[in-house]
């Protein structure tokens, strides 16, 4: 059985510092297992500018970093680890065995399923808390998260509304860890 991981999900607009600097801050408080830098509102060429420094200073630190969304800036970089949307994932999966690790959002049994079968090496399961990121959506909750660990082998990583208060929450299901932004953009 796979330990327990903890993913850091960025979003540089709750930093009160710049991202780098944060992710420095994140590091000597409470150490992610890896850094996913979702930053999708970026141009391409605005997140490979970020990405080469984030992807060096997590690479300083020695926590693994998944780049997220755009397959040809982790190409350009030689980056190994992709993380998708869905919706992309469905499109490119085929294009995705350049890539050590890849994976993708779920928002379904079925999602999650599809993924395995193409070849995910993980998923996000979500949102399973209320989140600000999806005001007004209700949440799937913890038994949507049971279900999805129920139908698949690879790992789940739960997301959305996870804070140090519920994650223990998180901990009592079959996940593999547990995806956390805001509480680690804002310490």
């Amino acid at each position: 059985m796979c330990t327990f991981k903890i993913i850091a999900v960025t979003n540089r607009r709750l930093c009160r510092r710049p991202l780098t600097e944060q992710l420095e801050r994140i590091a000597s408080v409470n150490r992610p297992d890896l850094v996913m830098l979702r930053e999708k509102d970026l141009s391409e060429e605005e997140y490979q500018d970020l990405a080469e420094r984030v992807t060096a200073g997590c690479m300083r630190l020695g926590i693994p970093c998944v780049l997220h969304t755009y397959t040809e800036v982790a190409r350009r970089l030689a980056w190994p680890a992709i993380h998708l949307p869905f919706p992309l994932f469905q499109e490119q999966w085929q294009e995705l065995k350049a890539f050590n690790v890849c994976g993708t959002s779920v928002h379904s049994v079925e999602d999650a399923v599809w993924a395995q079968e193409h070849n995910a090496g993980y998923v996000t399961a979500g949102h399973v808390f209320s989140t600000d990121c999806k005001p007004g959506l209700p949440p799937r909750g913890l038994g949507f998260l049971e279900k999805v660990c129920s139908a698949v082998e690879i790992p789940v990583y739960a997301i959305g509304g996870i804070t140090e208060k519920n994650v223990e929450l998180i901990r009592g299901t079959r996940a593999s860890g547990a995806c956390m932004m805001s509480n680690m953009m804002k310490i």
